[in-house]
């Protein structure tokens, strides 16, 4: 599929999600007017912003502390990893901003492969947990950084033309899009490489809220970074990686204690009773989908020893994956 017809596919997606459609006549006289645009113009950087206020809030620099305690320095080889930088193309000794990058997922790797990077983090807690990586592999290359996407990135040498190559691998969770995609092309000499997920929140199991007869926040990101991008001249190339989630916990009361605070995170619009009623129906479908979990005890992607129970089917989760060359 060409830039063209994927361009107009996500605005005709957009549209149907958001409720806007074609301004009236559009295309009714396109023979009267040949300059007027197939598709009516957009402002997907204020809706996004409009979009997040029915949100949930995004998770604090002190909330990620808190995970990051319960990490290992020894995370499992990531499939989605992998992808990711086969994707990015990377070139022999290029400097690299990974931007978000959590404990390191990319930003060891690199490093490893002798690439020259920028490891960027508002969470300290993250920083140190890659901070012992770094050095239990004697990786000398990579510098980490505590700097977050709303941070003065000048005042932290990051500035324009500051490295060959930004990333930002599920990271990008912004009341402004625009302006943080806009922060990556500036800083990036050469190619940016992002991800964001196609549906809902990644942190949401869409089977669970079918279960309980609610419809989350489907926002389809990508889709606004992709329009975004596009209203700006830059054409973005698009693919997409699969990866799965494998959810465990120690009880039932686990378990139900999780999806409904999770079930009530995507409900935004649901009433409290209409939040009541959701939990009601999710506790049994919990009860049928958890299964005693044979690797109870080992150590999950981050380290952390897995639960006595895990969902029947573990959640797949699909990322598109963005970039873009300068």
């Amino acid at each position: 599929m060409g830039d063209e017809s994927l361009g107009a596919e996500a605005s005709a997606r957009l549209a149907s999600d958001t409720g806007s459609g074609p301004m009236p006549g559009a295309g009714a006289d396109l023979g009267l007017t040949s300059a007027r645009s197939l598709i009516p113009s957009h402002d997907w950087g204020t809706e996004w912003r409009a979009l997040q206020k029915l949100r949930r809030h995004a998770d604090d620099a002190a909330y990620w502390d808190r995970r990051a305690a319960t990490f290992s320095s020894k995370d499992a080889p990531s499939s989605y990893a992998a992808q990711f930088l086969e994707r990015a193309a990377l070139r022999p000794g290029e400097s690299v901003l990974d931007m978000g990058c959590g404990t390191g997922a990319l930003s060891v790797p690199l490093g490893t492969a002798g690439h020259p990077v920028i490891a960027a983090d508002f969470s300290r807690g993250m920083l140190d947990v890659l901070g012992r990586t770094l050095a239990a592999q004697g990786v000398t290359c990579v510098t980490p950084l505590l700097m977050s996407w709303e941070d003065d990135w000048d005042a932290h040498g990051v500035g324009e033309g500051a490295v060959d190559v930004c990333l930002a691998s599920r990271s990008i969770a912004v009341d402004d899009l625009e302006a943080a995609l806009m922060r990556l092309s500036r800083v990036a000499r050469r190619r940016v490489c992002i991800t964001l997920p196609t549906g809902s929140s990644p942190r949401t199991d869409e089977r669970a809220l079918e279960a309980a007869g609610l419809v989350g926040a489907t926002g389809h990101d990508y889709l606004y970074a992709f329009n975004i991008l596009a209203s700006r001249g830059i054409q973005a190339e698009v693919s997409y990686i699969r990866s799965t989630r494998l959810d465990t916990f120690d009880s039932l009361d686990e378990a139900c204690a999780k999806y409904d605070a999770m079930v009530r995170a995507a409900a935004v619009l649901a009433t409290p009773a209409e939040l009541e009623e959701a939990c009601a129906r999710l506790h049994p479908w919990l009860a049928d989908q958890l299964v005693a979990n044979e690797d109870a005890g080992a150590p999950d992607s981050h380290g952390v020893a897995q639960g006595a129970l895990r969902l029947r089917e573990p959640r797949v989760i699909t990322w598109a994956f963005l970039a873009w060359d300068k």
